[in-house]
């Protein structure tokens, strides 16, 4: 049976009221969604299912790497102007946090924004995310901070949402995750934040920017291989809980800069022909050599290009920052 980190029961000065949107029939929504991506043309496999507990592990260690700097650059970013957004946010109201993490970014913008009595949101389909989190919150007693965590995707958690007592949301949604989404689905997923939030809301978005091909391959497949184990540890995940039969030594980790669509394409290469089962899906196929299963895309923007996707949904840009050191942008929308 896999086990997860508990989630610490009520840290000091945190009041901590856990909701959680999965249920008992989790597994058998994750194996029908890879029953159908695993089906598709070419084989995909949905990004999101990359962060169980050893894959939120293996992305933490790849915040660390030289070779990625999306992390640290954010959190310059988030020193520097948390300031401003803090004034402009005045506290005292919520934040509902899209993909918690580890919490480094939320203890950052809560310290260096100055704000206090906030209702902090955090969303996150892992549970090991979501205790290091609440860890991370632990020590800051004195901001009078209350915490609701929803082990849920981002969709159900800001369906989840019941509406404020009239103060300020404010959204932060960073390490670049909007890149996941397809610019159909990363407008589709703005139109569900906009209708969660209500007018002199705000949204903080994090976006990495177009850089050398050599850096976005390096951030992607870098030389530790740390990024090819969190990718093949998606076949682990599928031969422990959907009993599956991945061989993982018969695969390769790929990234690949897809410069007319602009984005890193994450994928796992098939070594040889080979036939894969994946008995809870009850679904059998056969891969050829040279044949990839599409893990993530991470779509990288020019800076305009972001006020460009965000303010259709219903946002005004207000501010947006820029790290020259790493290309990665921070921009601050407010609900109209």
């Amino acid at each position: 049976m896999k086990t997860h980190p508990s989630i610490p029961a009520s840290p000091a000065g945190v009041t901590l009221d856990r909701r959680s949107s999965v249920t008992g029939d989790e597994r058998l929504a994750f194996a029908k969604a890879i029953r159908f991506y695993l089906q598709l043309n070419p084989r995909q496999l949905p990004s999101r299912f990359l962060y169980d507990s050893l894959g939120s592990a293996l992305f933490d260690a790849i915040c660390h790497l030289p070779w990625y700097g999306i992390t640290r650059a954010e959190g310059r970013l988030l020193r520097r102007h948390a300031p401003r957004i803090g004034e402009l946010f005045r506290g005292a109201g919520r934040i509902v946090e899209l993909g918690c993490g580890n919490g480094e970014k939320l203890v950052t913008l809560l310290t260096h924004g100055h704000l206090r009595g906030v209702h902090a949101h955090l969303i996150d389909l892992s549970e090991a995310a979501l205790a290091r989190s609440m860890q991370a919150l632990a020590p800051l007693e004195p901001l009078d901070i209350r915490v609701t965590t929803h082990q849920a995707t981002y969709e159900d958690g800001l369906l989840a949402l019941t509406a404020d007592d009239g103060h300020p949301t404010l959204v932060p949604f960073l390490g670049s995750n909007i890149g996941n989404f397809d610019p159909p689905g990363a407008a589709a997923f703005l139109g569900l934040v906009r209708a969660a939030l209500r007018p002199g809301d705000y949204l903080l978005l994090g976006a990495d920017l177009v850089k050398p091909e050599r850096e976005l391959l390096l951030a992607y497949d870098d030389p530790l291989g740390l990024t090819a184990a969190f990718n093949k540890n998606l076949l682990l995940r599928m031969n422990t809980e959907l009993n599956a039969n991945f061989d993982l030594d018969r695969f390769v980790h790929r990234a690949i800069w897809n410069r007319d669509a602009s984005r890193v394409e994450m994928h796992l290469v098939s070594l040889m022909v080979q036939d894969v089962a994946v008995t809870e899906c009850e679904l059998h196929f056969r891969l050829e050599k040279g044949e990839s299963i599409w893990t993530e895309s991470s779509y990288k923007y020019e800076r305009e290009e972001i006020r460009q996707l965000v303010e259709p949904a219903g946002f005004l840009q207000r501010d947006q920052w820029i790290d020259e050191q790493a290309r990665f942008a921070l921009t601050l929308f407010q609900v109209v």
